[in-house]
Parts: C-alpha cells; sequence; structure tokens
C-alpha cells in the first residue's frame, strides 16, 4: 500500500423531355401554366394539410420532452452561468484564481448531478498498519541542511475562531504564558534558520485574517515570510443551485476548506506578461518539497527524517497520521478505496454509517493535517487536470446566514487538503507520527488541555508531557465555555493541573472559576447546576464526581 522507495440532388425528368419536339414542348408548356394555377389553388391546401399536421403531431409529442429539458435547464446550465460569471467578476477583482474557479466549477457540476460527497462504509475498508515514524532512518537536522534549503514550510492562516468568539486570527490567540500561535511558530522558524537560513516560510491567510497577520508580522525585525491567500467560493441554494442571494453579499461567500491550498498555491498566471504563480515562482527559486500543517498545531514542526523519505523515496505526497483514540472519534480518519488510501471526513460519513465511523478500534488513524509533498510532482498532477486538482467533494448543508435558522438553505462546497492522498495513488503513503506532532486547539477544552501541565514547552512546540503516553486529556466545558471570554473567566485565578486527567466534563449554565491549585485526577465530572450565579470550585484535589 503506498509507494516504496524507490442538400438532395434534381430529378432526371428534364433531361428525358430533351429527345421531344421544340413545338411539343412549347404546346406542353402552355397548359401547364394554366394548369398549376388552378391545381395550385385546389392542390395546395390538400397538399399543405397533412404537411402542417405532421410536424403538429411530432411537436405535441415532442413538447412534453422538451419541458422536462426545460425545468432542468435552470440548475444545468442558467444558474451555472450565472454562478461562472460572479466567480468570474470576483477573480477580476484579484479576490480569487483562475484554478479556484475551475476547482469549484468541478464541486458545482457534481453538486448539480447529485453527488451527496458521502463516502458509504461499504465502499471502504480499514487500515490495518501504516509505516511508524519510529521505523524512519534516525536523522539529525543538520544532516538534511541542503534539503532545508529546497524546502518550504507553510501554515494554514485563514481561520478567524469565531466558533470561539474570536472576532481576529486565531492564531493570535494567547496560548500560554502570553504566547499565541504566531508567536510560537516564528520560535520555531528561528531555531530552524540556525541550521539553515534558507528554508522558505509562507502563510496562507484569509481575507479576514491577512490584515491582523501582517501587522503581526511587520513587528517582527529580520524575519521573512511569503504569503499567498485562500480563495472564496460561492453558497449554492439547496433546491435551485442558483447562488445565495442575501442582501449581505458578503454571505453568500464562504471558505472553500484548506483544500483549496493548491488552487492558492497554482494562483494566476499570464503567459504575455510573464506572470507566474507561487507554485511556479517556488519551483523556479530552487524549491523541491513544502510541508503544509495548521498554524493551531504547535506540534508541527520540521521533521528531518520525513523529510529526508520525502526527498530520497519514490513517494510524492505523505500524511503524518496518529492512533485514534476516544476524543478524536469525530475527527476524520484515513481508509483504503480499492488500492488507494482516501480520506473520510465526519460530513462524508452517511447517518447510518456513524457508529463505525467513530469506531477507533476499527479505522484506527485520523489526519493530523501535517502534509509534505514534492512540489514538480505538485504541478505535474494540477496541469494534468487543468490546473487545479480534483478533490472529493464535501457537500455542507447550512443557512446562508448562521446566525439566522430560517434564512436560505444553501450548500457549502469544501474540500479537503488531505484528500489529495488519493489523487497521488501509489505515490503517496501514510507515516504514524506521535501525539507530540499533534496538539490543535479547535474548542475551549482544547485550550484549557494546552494551558494545563498535560503539556510542556519543548524547543518552542507544546507537546504532551512522556506520562500521557501520547493520550491528551478529554475536555468537555459544554456551551457554557464556548466563547473564550467565558473561558478565560473560568480560569482567571488558574489553571488546573491536569497531568492525571482522564476526562473533564462540566454540567449546568451556573458560571464557575477555578480557584488557584485546583488539581484533577481520572474521570472528573462536575455538576454546577443551572442558572445565572457564579459559583467558585475551592482549591483541591478532584476525582469523580462533584456538586457544586
Amino acid at each position: 500500500m503506498g509507494c516504496t522507495e524507490s442538400k438532395e440532388a434534381k430529378k432526371p425528368t428534364p433531361a428525358a423531355a430533351k429527345p421531344d419536339t421544340k413545338e411539343d414542348t412549347t404546346k406542353k408548356e402552355e397548359p401547364k401554366k394554366e394548369e398549376p394555377k388552378t391545381e395550385a389553388k385546389k392542390e395546395e391546401p390538400k397538399k399543405e394539410e397533412p404537411k402542417k399536421e405532421e410536424p403538429k403531431k411530432e411537436a405535441k409529442k415532442e413538447e412534453p420532452k422538451k419541458e422536462e429539458a426545460k425545468k432542468a435547464e435552470p440548475a444545468k446550465v442558467t444558474h451555472r452561468m450565472k454562478v461562472n460569471l460572479m466567480m468570474e467578476k470576483a477573480r477580476i477583482k484579484g479576490e480569487i484564481s483562475k484554478g479556484c474557479i475551475d476547482a469549484f466549477m468541478s464541486q458545482y457540476d457534481a453538486l448539480v448531478a447529485g453527488d451527496t460527497g458521502l463516502i458509504p462504509e461499504a465502499d471502504i475498508t480499514a487500515v490495518d498498519s501504516v509505516e511508524n515514524l519510529e521505523n524512519l532512518d534516525a536523522t539529525e537536522m543538520d544532516e538534511v541542511a541542503e534539503l532545508l534549503s529546497r524546502t518550504v514550510v507553510l501554515k494554514l492562516n485563514g481561520g478567524l475562531g469565531t466558533g470561539m468568539g474570536l472576532s481576529k486570527a486565531k492564531s493570535l490567540l494567547e496560548v500560554r504564558d502570553g504566547n499565541n500561535f504566531l508567536d510560537f511558530i516564528v520560535k520555531q522558524m528561528q531555531a530552524l534558520r540556525t541550521t539553515q537560513k534558507d528554508t522558505a516560510f509562507m502563510l496562507m491567510n484569509s481575507f479576514s485574517t491577512s490584515g491582523d497577520t501582517r501587522t503581526f508580522f511587520r513587528g517582527v525585525e529580520d524575519f521573512d515570510v511569503q504569503y499567498i491567500m485562500q480563495n472564496k467560493v460561492l453558497k449554492i441554494n439547496q433546491e435551485t443551485f442558483a447562488a445565495a442571494e442575501n442582501s449581505n453579499a458578503e454571505l453568500n461567500w464562504c471558505p472553500p476548506g484548506h483544500g483549496d491550498v493548491y488552487a492558492a498555491l497554482m494562483g494566476e498566471k499570464d503567459e504575455e506578461s510573464g506572470k507566474v504563480g507561487k507554485l511556479d515562482e517556488l519551483i523556479n527559486a530552487g524549491k523541491k518539497y513544502i510541508f503544509i500543517s495548521n498554524s493551531d498545531n504547535l506540534g508541527a514542526t520540521v521533521d528531518p527524517a520525513i523529510l529526508r523519505n520525502l526527498a530520497e523515496g519514490s513517494c510524492d505526497f505523505i500524511m503524518e497520521v496518529c492512533e485514534r483514540t476516544e476524543a478524536d472519534k469525530k475527527g476524520g480518519h484515513l481508509a483504503k478505496k480499492g488500492d488507494s488510501l482516501i480520506l473520510r471526513e465526519s460530513a462524508q460519513c452517511p447517518k447510518e454509517d456513524e457508529a463505525e465511523f467513530q469506531n477507533v478500534g476499527k479505522h484506527k488513524y485520523f489526519n493530523t493535517n501535517n502534509i509534505w509533498i514534492k512540489l514538480a510532482a505538485l504541478k505535474a498532477k494540477m496541469e494534468e487536470n487543468d490546473g487545479f486538482l480534483k478533490l472529493p467533494l464535501i457537500r455542507n448543508a447550512k443557512t446562508v446566514d448562521p446566525t439566522d435558522k430560517n434564512s436560505e438553505k444553501v450548500y457549502q462546497c469544501e474540500t479537503a487538503m488531505g484528500a489529495a492522498i488519493e489523487t497521488f495513488g501509489d505515490k503517496a503513503k501514510a507515516v504514524c507520527v506521535s501525539r507530540t506532532r499533534f496538539a490543535p486547539v479547535k474548542t475551549c477544552g482544547d485550550l484549557l488541555a494546552l494551558r494545563s501541565d498535560a503539556y510542556e514547552e519543548v524547543n518552542s512546540t507544546l507537546q504532551l508531557v512522556a506520562s500521557r503516553n501520547g493520550v491528551p486529556p478529554t475536555v468537555v466545558l459544554g456551551d457554557t465555555y464556548k466563547m473564550i471570554d467565558a473561558f478565560e473567566a473560568l480560569v482567571a485565578d488558574g489553571v488546573p493541573s491536569m497531568v492525571e486527567c482522564n476526562k473533564l466534563v462540566i454540567n449546568g449554565t451556573n458560571p464557575i472559576k477555578f480557584s488557584a491549585g485546583t488539581t484533577f485526577k481520572g474521570d472528573v465530572t462536575i455538576n454546577a447546576g443551572d442558572g445565572t450565579e457564579t459559583k467558585t470550585l475551592p482549591a483541591g484535589e478532584y476525582s469523580g464526581e462533584v456538586n457544586l
């Protein structure tokens, strides 16, 4: 599995009439001129009637077919043309690229054709085992210095963190000790550049995060950073397949998912001016490899062994995966479809297969979204498909206004970056890595765990302490602490010790506050009760059920 090293002709009647005499022909011509006049009046209606009836009968038979076709036309042609035109207008404004349009229209056609994006359990098989990072040739960073000069480190930085109540780039959220995600990333790159100063660093921002991010980096001295911009796509009406129509034009657009990174890299080309996209620019500059990861995953740093394996092996695409635990059961997993590795996200799982999807004993590996690719191979794959990667559709049913459940029902078409593993076929593989390379923050619960002593800072990365054996504590804070402001109030007096905590659950709507010196061990459930009264959890050691 995966790669290994290595108009009709005239009638002949006039010709038949040539032997006749001239007198005969003139005698015959005179009555003929008179006869047609009388015959035309009598015979024409008779001849025309059947001719008129026949097309009428045919037209009656064809009308239902034409009507059926006309009903399908709005979705298949008219709306498609309008959608494409709207996308082209956005391109003219410099908001999206040609590759984005081509990729999205492919997704749109699939959507109209009835593609739900679902991947049934019956269509896949589980992946029993993959190569382990520990089994790759041990490599020190200085041994891959030359490879590092050919490497690009790209961070996906398009998220605002609205799910946590943030209105700025999520990467600017304080993680711990006054440092945000970008602070940690800068430290990681600075350390890497002590080995190889020519290692390139790049961010994929969105229109929502670009301003804040650029402002941050203007304050970092002697730090080279490049940027690409995430594209945007139209939301599509669930019934008509027309582009969404909301008075707030911004609500009619949405992010296309991190699978858009490939279109963003390809960018725009102009043969007349000689302009090339970022991908060509990187290749022309001598870059050969790219390592892509999320900006909120502080465990995603350049690993010399994986870099060497990519450079010296026959693989063009490597996905880092981790073994799934109960805390990961709702996240996407690795699987096989035929002979190819694929990625199945939760939005691609039919409801009847949810139990199997969450079966961590069967589907053992999840995608960390740490991806390694050979740039030349990526370019070749995209050029084979007219400049974009055809990735599986992820169809998300939403409302055009996320805050109004009664607003227009739409589909948001997305793709996942890791789904490209299927595109690369036998030139792709997965490598299992430890949890030290995966420490993302998607919820305030994740942030609590990351701030606790269950994690430690090692070489500017946040890693699970050794005693956790690669398993992070499961934290379920509920809706009360979904937003960052409520979360900060919860830990205002101190973050509890969670190094020996397996699971923490907080029930109830009454807000609570942790006291300094609080320790959680094993499974802990705190019942705060319902209401608005703030309650304090006294300092001490807790396990089991706690009622306030």
